[in-house]
């Protein structure tokens, strides 16, 4: 997870969540809002978990909003093991830095949004087209949610040929 900033046409700062699946190059989800606290963050990702489950572990910067008492309280409850990066090395977030430079240079760079709804919009656009579209090397030149969805099957096949071991996350 990281963000990535941009403002309204008329000023007003915009802040954007990108949140990355690292196994399958999904962009699980972009929250757009003026303001992103911990606690923000935490219901995103609860809302996340309802389709998705909660990750064994996730992997952020040591910005304000992932070392939010909020935050840290959430990744206990759930028993998420919370990866923090070194300051000033973003690399060690290589994935999410990766997307978040093509969401910006795709999206926000060639966008010039007047309402918090436009910019919304738009980064849903580019999120399923970055999910359900786009081939990746890395996957074998399938776009991340089929890539998730084939996973998903033979976790699912593989479960029943073997009901006594649990799927493969």
């Amino acid at each position: 997870m990281d963000f990535v900033s941009d403002s309204l046409s008329g000023g007003r700062r915009l802040k954007s969540l990108t949140i990355a699946d690292d196994f399958s190059h999904e962009s699980v989800d972009i929250v757009v809002d003026f303001g992103i606290s911990g606690q923000y963050v935490t219901r995103v990702l609860d809302r996340a978990a309802l389709f998705r489950g909660y990750p064994k572990a996730v992997r952020t910067d040591n910005g304000p909003e992932f070392t939010s008492r909020a935050f840290m309280a959430w990744t206990q409850a759930h028993g998420i093991r919370h990866i923090l990066i070194q300051p000033g090395r973003p690399m060690q977030n290589g994935y999410i830095e990766s997307l978040n430079g093509k969401f910006r240079d795709e999206h926000l760079n060639e966008c010039w949004f007047e309402a918090l709804h436009q910019a919304r919009a738009a980064a849903a656009i580019w999120r399923q087209d970055y999910n359900e579209v786009r081939p990746h090397s890395s996957l074998g030149r399938m776009p991340p949610a089929r890539f998730a969805e084939l996973h998903r099957q033979r976790a699912g096949d593989a479960a029943q040929l073997s009901p006594t071991h649990a799927p493969i996350e």
